[in-house]
């Protein structure tokens, strides 16, 4: 099973604001979308709970929510209490890849573990104020590089914006 961290950065490391996307980037939903359906994607509460009613659990996909509250309950997805057993839930269905689709702490462990391969992020071209930060420089040093494609501003993104392919042996 392909471990992947997806992600939508700013230029200044913020991916988040009072537990809300700091943008407008109709493009990047799209790609975050079509990447992850079909596969499982593991998400911290907060995050999880930032995803309108509406769309919970994410359509199409495996959704796990990782938790410390042990009497939380996310009707549709699976609930764990660490990333670890996030991880054994998606590989025993047998899912082909799972992505980390946030929030900042769950980023963070994953980050450091070095089964994950590979980073999906979307450099958005802003530097807004935020709370939620993810770690640049860790992808940036010593991971290979590989641009995907790349967006401007117009009517259905706010921002500018690249997404890239990192990947590590």
């Amino acid at each position: 099973m392909r471990i992947s961290i997806i992600v939508a950065v700013a230029s200044n490391g913020v991916i988040g604001r009072d537990n809300d996307l700091v943008w407008r980037l109709r493009d990047d939903m799209k790609f975050f979308s079509e990447t992850t359906r079909g596969h499982a994607v593991i998400t911290g509460r907060k995050n999880y709970e930032s995803i309108p009613g509406k769309f919970r659990p994410l359509p199409h996909r495996m959704n796990v929510v990782v938790t410390r509250n042990t009497a939380y309950e996310a009707p549709g997805a699976q609930v764990v209490h660490s990333l670890e057993a996030a991880l054994k839930a998606a590989s025993a269905v047998g899912v082909e890849e799972v992505f980390i689709i946030g929030g900042g702490e769950i980023y963070r462990q994953s980050l450091e573990r070095e089964d994950v391969k590979r980073v999906l992020l979307t450099h958005v071209n802003a530097s807004p104020e935020g709370d939620t930060y993810f770690d640049l420089e860790v992808v940036e040093s010593g991971w290979k590089r590989k641009s995907l494609e790349s967006f401007e501003a117009n009517d259905r993104n706010e921002f500018s914006f690249e997404i890239v392919e990192y990947t590590r042996p």
